[in-house]
């Protein structure tokens, strides 16, 4: 009985296997596919007949449709024989013996004959297997990212390590299909209705990218906000999905090789938070405190402190205390343009001495970075110098 299945296997295998075919796109493919295998239409609004033939054998004369964003690999025997990368029609050739229809030259004898015979010794099903995949040359979207706690890294902006939770998402693309399917593509979705979905939750390969990703985002965080190209500004990376994602992608292929090993980059990033643990959110509110407090708004802001000062003076303690403010304001670098004519007061008693104006606090950091920043601009000190009163007051 055996031999009797594996004869009427091998014949009506072989003339089903005679009809050529259009290969296309399967239906209901999920947006972020990356790679899944070529189907036969079979049929068309209800027209063709082509619905028995071998799921592992793709007859000579066939056509493969390639959609626009999608490259084609073809497979023989479990390796890769060739790549197209444009989009068009394609006529599948192939020297096997088991592809060869008598629709297509192979004859009567090669194309029935020889070819039940080699499946005859297979019992009855084709002694080869060949495929047709399509993979996205696409940007995939919609590939999360997120930390469960703080990573940490040196920022060029705030001049010390600060941590913090982030999340948000990126953009994959398979710049390298070839070296994508032979080093990284599991073997089981390389079978027909499979497919290879970075966002697939099930997908074991994709969760050690996620992995990979989240690890890399300590060093990508501090190779950004060091790079003097991209202004050293922590808040910047939400704004700039193309510069945080070459630091991403830079620190991944540092550690992991996405690219050389994988064919893999990583093209946009969306960073939708970043929540700074405490002690760097008083740093970063005392860094900004600082630059704003320098330049030409600090000394704006500085010489109208000084005027309301005087003015308060003048209310308070009369003509004595006005000086008291002018000598005050006469040792501070770049206020000596502040000053208030005072008429000679007449001869009298002597006035009672006014209150000692209260110094400021003396570790107040925003003071002496203000104070610093002055003598900067003065020429005073150097940028050395200033960069050390900087880290004294940050407590660096």
């Amino acid at each position: 009985m055996g031999l009797i299945q594996a004869a009427v296997g091998s014949i009506g295998g072989s003339l089903a296997d005679q009809w050529q075919d259009f290969y296309t796109v399967p239906d209901g493919l999920p947006p972020t596919a990356a790679l899944f295998a070529a189907v036969p239409s079979g049929t068309n609004a209800g027209r063709g007949s082509n619905t028995r033939g071998s799921t592992n054998i793709i007859t000579n004369g066939s056509r493969i449709v390639v959609p626009e964003g999608y490259g084609l690999l073809l497979m023989q025997d479990g390796g890769v024989t060739a790549l197209v990368a444009e989009a068009g029609a394609y006529e599948w050739q192939s020297n096997d013996l088991q592809s060869k229809s008598i629709f297509s030259g192979g004859g009567l004898f090669e194309s029935l004959v020889l070819q039940s015979w080699e499946r005859f010794k297979f019992g009855g099903q084709p002694g080869s297997q060949q495929a047709a995949f399509f993979v996205s040359l696409k940007e995939l979207p919609n590939n999360r990212f997120g930390t469960q706690s703080e990573i940490y890294w040196d920022d060029g902006y705030l001049n010390a390590q600060v941590g913090a939770l982030t999340r948000g998402s990126y953009t994959l693309q398979i710049v390298d299909p070839i070296r994508f399917v032979k080093s990284f593509v599991p073997a089981s979705y390389l079978q027909p209705g499979q497919v290879f979905d970075f966002t697939d939750l099930d997908n074991a390969a994709a969760s050690q990218l996620f992995n990979e990703v989240v690890s890399s985002l300590a060093p990508a965080f501090s190779a950004y906000t060091n790079d003097p190209a991209k202004g050293n500004r922590i808040t910047r990376i939400q704004q700039d999905a193309v510069g945080f994602a070459s630091s991403l992608s830079e620190a991944v292929e540092t550690a992991y090789r996405w690219k050389t090993d994988r064919g893999l980059v990583i093209v946009k990033t969306a960073i939708v938070a970043i929540e700074y643990d405490a002690h760097s959110r008083e740093l970063l509110k005392t860094v900004q405190r600082a630059d704003a407090l320098t330049g030409a708004r600090g000394n704006s802001n500085l010489q109208a402190s000084v005027a309301a000062g005087f003015q308060a003076a003048g209310q308070n303690a009369g003509v004595g205390g006005i000086m008291g403010m002018g000598i005050a304001a006469g040792g501070v670098g770049g206020l000596a343009g502040l000053q208030q004519p005072v008429a000679p007061a007449p001869a009298m008693a002597p006035a009672a001495p006014a209150p000692a104006a209260a110094a400021p606090a003396a570790d107040d950091p925003v003071a002496r970075l203000t104070r610093a920043k002055q003598m900067l601009d003065a020429g005073l000190i150097t940028q050395a110098d200033y960069d050390a009163v900087k880290a004294k007051a940050l407590g660096l």
